[in-house]
């Protein structure tokens, strides 16, 4: 990816006004000639500077203003163009000084903010970046610099000011580069005159930065940590002088800035209140901008949300960059070393981002594998995030950019996703490339469809006998094994209110449908043969039927059909009776594996189940782990 910039302006307009024989357009002049111009127009015509003579490499244009050839509109018009405004007086015209206060800052106030009432643009800034120019320094033994000064502490939108001459060419360039330097890297947005301090979302913004960079998180940017920093920032190593010249800056202006030879968070905001009170805005803006942060300080959407092609039929699963990136993460913050992230770690883990993406409570505790205590170890972690990847990939690359993985990987966190083939293909070749499913969950209500999800989450399923499930969360993840290779299956608990409620197509939609029966309910069948004949029975998508509480007393169902005679009938596997007493879980291995292999279907006339399953395995291209499925086949053992 390279270096991230987010200044992705195209063009800079610099506008000159001031009073008449200031000698704004002998200023234009000049810098273009290089030499002073005997004969001057009232005008210059606009100027266009290449990209490539310019210090910032943007295309500058230069526009000049004339109250001889111009009128108030026109004048208000060139100034909502401009990104930045230079208010030229002359320093031995006392007049020209005061009236940049009486009228000039004002009337570019007042124009800006007309603007953004007409266009409806209430939060948009009320003025431009305003550069002062003192122009025929070249008449006087004496500068102006000390009234300039007193202006701007009452007019924060004044960036920068000089004294120049376009007679002599005394700091012709640099005004001009002042002037382009205000709407590349903005003093207004980072720093605070009156206070002599950074603004509160510059420091925001820049604690955000130290604690990414923060490898080992001790709160302390040590000489290892730096580095880094500078090559992310700056693409060249902090030289070991300039880094102990640093420390030594630090520590003289602020006692507490280093701490055992490493740079506090105190220290590293202080470096950068420095570096913008000596002018050096271009270095602040250069971290920020790496970082993801654009001119109003707010990240960037493109930076966040980098555009990912998913053709239709496609899924988003976590790369293997993305999975070791959040595994550091993880070991990172897990302080204690117990393989799981407690309320106040995880509640760190995201102190880089606006909110965590779920909540720890109720959501985590919910969807994916934890420790007896609720805390989420490293396997439900990775559960949650390949969970979050699938169901909603743009909210995942958004908090892999707030996380740091644009800077720790140094490259868009689109290479934390891989994009699956489509499913049709998947369909042709009769065996699926993709390495997390979904299940969807379907069955009336009371049928045991939540415990039967929550039960994929915990070792012992019976501890959930008789439990209330008051929380609703739709989606449970975990890992399970199919022929010898890890998948990710996660289950959509499909929240059915009446037996009447039509399914919407996302519903429906998935790579292996559990339409679940209680069994011990004569009434529970018919809805599940219902919604099979509606929705699936056409349908290329898997289908298995599962009893639940099968523990009680099974009951003939009051249906035209029994369940067994029904699965024979639409060629469908037959029944799975399943209950969360016996505590068996071979019933998410079948699921993860109908969905791996989406022909399996069409083996549903069978009724010796493990001939089926073996069925399915001659499909597996390892052929190393075919002697393991044919003796599974044999002894008659279940998939597990």
């Amino acid at each position: 990816m390279g270096q991230y910039t987010a200044s992705q302006r195209k063009n800079v307009r610099i506008l000159l006004v001031g009073d008449a024989g200031v000698g704004k357009t002998s200023l234009i002049l000049s810098l273009v000639s290089e030499e002073y111009p005997e004969e001057v127009p009232p005008r210059a015509e606009e100027i266009t500077i290449p990209a490539n003579v310019t210090p910032e490499q943007v295309p500058t244009n230069i526009v000049d203003f004339s109250s001889v050839e111009q009128t108030d509109d026109a004048l208000a018009a060139e100034i909502n163009k401009a990104h930045v405004v230079c208010i030229v007086y002359a320093v031995d015209d006392d007049d020209s000084l005061d009236r940049i206060t009486t009228h000039w800052l004002p009337l570019v106030r007042n124009t800006c903010s007309s603007n953004n009432s007409t266009n409806g643009n209430a939060n948009a800034s009320s003025t431009k970046p305003i550069v002062l120019v003192g122009n025929k320094i070249d008449l006087i033994e004496y500068s102006t610099i000390d009234s300039v000064l007193a202006i701007m502490e009452d007019y924060p939108e004044i960036e920068s000011c000089v004294e120049c001459s376009a007679k002599t060419l005394h700091n012709i360039s640099e005004m001009f580069y002042y002037a382009q330097k205000a709407v590349l890297h903005p003093t207004t947005p980072l720093y605070i005159m009156e206070e002599q301090d950074l603004t509160p979302a510059c420091k925001k913004s820049l604690v955000r930065i130290f604690k990414i960079c923060d490898i080992d998180s001790d709160n302390l940017l040590n000489d290892y940590e730096l580095n880094l920093f500078q090559r992310r920032c700056f693409n060249t190593p902090l030289q070991p002088q300039i880094l102990d010249e640093v420390k030594s800056v630090i520590q003289k202006n602020v006692p507490d800035g280093i701490y055992n030879d490493a740079v506090t968070l105190k220290g590293f905001l202080f470096l950068h209140c420095l570096f913008i009170q000596r002018g050096r805005n271009e270095t602040t803006w250069a971290v920020l901008r790496r970082f993801g942060y654009n001119d109003q300080l707010e990240m960037c959407q493109e930076y966040l949300r980098p555009p990912l092609k998913i053709p239709p039929g496609s899924s988003t699963e976590l790369s293997h960059r993305g999975q070791q990136f959040l595994i550091a993460l993880f070991e990172r913050y897990d302080r204690d070393g117990d393989g799981a992230l407690s309320p106040e770690e995880h509640k760190m883990l995201f102190s880089t981002c606006p909110a965590a993406p779920w909540s720890y409570s109720t959501d985590i505790r919910k969807s994916c594998p934890t420790n007896e205590a609720g805390w989420v170890t490293l396997h439900g972690w990775l559960c949650r995030w390949t969970l979050m990847t699938l169901v909603d990939v743009v909210k995942t690359l958004e908090y892999l950019a707030y996380l740091g993985f644009n800077v720790h990987e140094n490259d868009s966190q689109l290479v934390a996703i891989h994009v699956t083939r489509e499913r049709r293909i998947d369909l042709a070749k009769r065996q699926s490339s993709r390495s997390v499913y979904k299940c969807h969950v379907i069955g009336p209500k009371g049928s045991g469809k939540t415990g039967l999800c929550r039960g994929f989450l915990i070792d012992d399923m019976s501890k959930l006998l008789g439990k209330e499930f008051k929380t609703n969360v739709v989606h449970c993840i975990n890992s399970v094994q199919v022929y010898g290779q890890e998948k990710h299956l996660i289950l959509r608990d499909i929240d059915v209110r009446h037996a009447l409620d039509p399914l919407q197509p996302q519903e429906v939609n998935c790579d292996v449908a559990c339409l679940v029966y209680d069994a011990s309910n004569p009434r529970s069948f018919e809805y599940v043969a219902r919604i099979y004949i509606k929705y699936f029975a056409e349908s290329k998508i898997p289908v298995m039927i599962v009893g639940t509480k099968c523990d009680l007393d099974e009951r003939r169902q009051d249906y035209l059909m029994q369940p067994s005679e029904f699965c024979e009938k639409y060629k469908l596997l037959p029944p799975h009776l399943f209950s969360l007493k016996s505590n068996k879980k071979e019933l998410y291995t079948k699921l993860a594996t109908m969905a791996a292999f989406p022909y399996l279907r069409q083996f549903g006339l069978m009724t010796d189940d493990h001939t089926v399953w073996l069925k399915a395995g001659l499909g597996v291209a390892a052929a190393t782990v075919l002697g393991f499925i044919v003796l599974k086949a044999i002894t008659g053992t279940h998939l597990r």
